[in-house]
């Protein structure tokens, strides 16, 4: 008999649209939120209504509501948790509009895991949405529609949450977003294996091959194209390169209309409400971490903290990587996946497949509530392969955050409510360098290719030892050769400040 108080997911639900595709109707976030919060209650098959057991709704923060400085093209509601709650009769007495990160919703399930096993709720809801596909579509058009919304109640504004991510001296020199960010890592990975740019596309598009497969099938995806390692490694002109390495096809795609909602309860509850044990996926673990700047970290090709998210939750479920039979690794870009499978030992082909979604770049979900598709995702092959195991990997900002969740129709014992955990950040952090100075060797670095040009962005060390940052001046000869070449690393750099940047040239 399993306790009252345990928590146990008891429906998911997905909800997306294609621009110009039969049945389209540009809906806003909160209806498309809306949508997916009455898919996961139906999915539940509960003999008594749901929605008034809602007690708590995090709404996932929007990508076009993430930063102080952008507001929604067409305007949101006053109140987002609110609204979406109120589009299924529910009212809750918490709702939360959460902080950014792709790794919230994961780490919402362990937290709200631990209420209800805590006995301080009793029904919690995580739901998130994106317009983005729509809002540009409809711009493009020069139309604006007024999805602006005033809802009364209270709610939780948990903040932005970007203080963690800012990184000043790199922003300044052209790495302004998460493209160039993990392209910066990313070639800092390819510097220790030693393969040369076209070597490591081809890895890149091995890589992501197997999830475009699983893309195709999935009705939700974005893009339902099947592309082989070549095609996605290949440079052409539809093909071209974002920021070294990454060929356009191999980054999150962004222009999507989905939403994702997911209803926790206590096992309790979920027997007032009839809903049928078949129907219960338990939480076997949860874990949360959060990683040092990405100019901080001692081996910038390396992510730890992701690592230890997700080996303290397969050592809280008693498990093992070879015990999941389900994998989804967070995927905006390689490396996140890279990390996960070199650690673990495995392989691109593993024949579990590493994404239950089809992946970010071909999936779609970029911005903060890819994880809940991979959840949901989750939650309904474990309930079609009774006893079998999942594991969901969920990454933010620039590999700066993270959680990860194992999944199961096994029962799970949350007696001593301990399977959430919020993991130590580390204290190892490299220095960054202060004020002005002369030579630097390069460790790692990127060329952004941006709306207003080309910039050469690049991160090393210098005569102290100290993590600095920097542009290759590409006007020199030798610099550029280097720098295009795609091997700058280990080069001594001469450099001089110039309006507030560092300017590197081969020494």
């Amino acid at each position: 008999m399993v306790a009252d108080n345990t928590p146990v997911i008891i429906g998911v639900g997905q909800y997306s649209e294609r621009v110009g595709e039969p049945g389209y109707e540009a809906l806003s976030y909160m209806d498309l939120a809306g949508r997916a919060l009455a898919a996961a209650i139906a999915d539940s098959s509960a003999s008594e209504p749901v929605s008034p057991e809602i007690d708590t709704l995090a709404a996932i923060r929007a990508f076009e509501m993430s930063r102080p400085d952008r507001k929604p093209p067409f305007g949101a509601a006053n109140n987002v948790p609110r609204a979406i709650a109120g589009r299924v009769g529910a009212n809750p007495k918490r709702a939360i509009l959460t902080t950014t990160g792709g790794q919230t919703n994961q780490k919402l399930v362990g937290e709200f895991a631990r209420d209800i096993a805590a006995g301080e709720s009793q029904c919690a809801v995580v739901v998130g949405s994106e317009a983005i596909s729509t809002v540009l579509a409809l711009s493009a058009k020069g139309e604006k529609p007024d999805w602006s919304e005033e809802v009364e109640g209270d709610f939780e504004d948990q903040g932005f949450g970007v203080e963690g991510l800012l990184e000043p001296s790199l922003f300044a020199h052209g790495a302004t977003g998460a493209i160039p960010l993990y392209a910066l890592a990313e070639n800092a990975r390819r510097a220790k294996l030693c393969k040369s740019l076209d070597g490591y596309r081809r890895d890149i598009g091995e890589l992501f091959e197997p999830f475009t497969k699983v893309a195709a099938a999935n009705p939700h995806a974005a893009a339902q194209v099947k592309r082989s390692a070549e095609e996605l490694a290949t440079v052409t002109e539809r093909n071209r390169i974002v920021a070294e390495p990454y060929t356009r096809m191999t980054v999150a795609r962004d222009q999507v209309n989905q939403a994702a909602a997911v209803i926790i309860a206590s096992a309790g509850l979920a027997r007032k409400l009839g809903i049928p044990e078949d129907k219960w996926v338990h939480i076997h673990a949860v874990t949360s971490a959060t990683e040092l700047k990405l100019s901080e970290r001692p081996d910038l090709s390396a992510n730890p903290a992701s690592l230890a998210s997700v080996d303290a939750a397969l050592a809280r479920a008693g498990k093992g990587i070879a015990d999941m039979q389900y994998i989804d690794f967070y995927s905006c870009f390689a490396i996140p996946v890279f990390n996960q499978i070199d650690h673990f030992g495995l392989t691109v082909d593993d024949p579990r497949g590493l994404t239950l979604t089809g992946g970010l770049p071909f999936f779609g979900g970029a911005g903060n509530n890819y994880s809940a598709h991979a959840i949901c995702e989750a939650v309904q092959s474990t309930r079609g392969d009774r006893g079998s195991f999942a594991l969901v990997g969920a990454n933010g900002g620039w590999m700066s955050k993270y959680a990860a969740g194992v999944y199961s129709t096994e029962p799970a014992d949350w007696s001593a409510n301990d399977r959430y955990e919020k993991l130590p950040l580390a204290d190892n952090a490299v220095p960054a360098g202060k004020g002005d100075f002369e030579r630097a060797t390069v460790e790692t670095y990127t060329i952004n290719n941006a709306k207003k040009g080309s910039v050469a962005v690049w991160l090393g060390r210098n005569e102290a030892g100290e993590r600095v940052s920097g542009n290759a001046d590409l006007s020199d000869e030798p610099t550029r050769a280097a720098f295009d070449g795609g091997e700058p690393f280990g080069a001594k750099l001469t450099v001089r400040q110039k309006n507030g940047r560092n300017i590197g040239r081969i020494a």
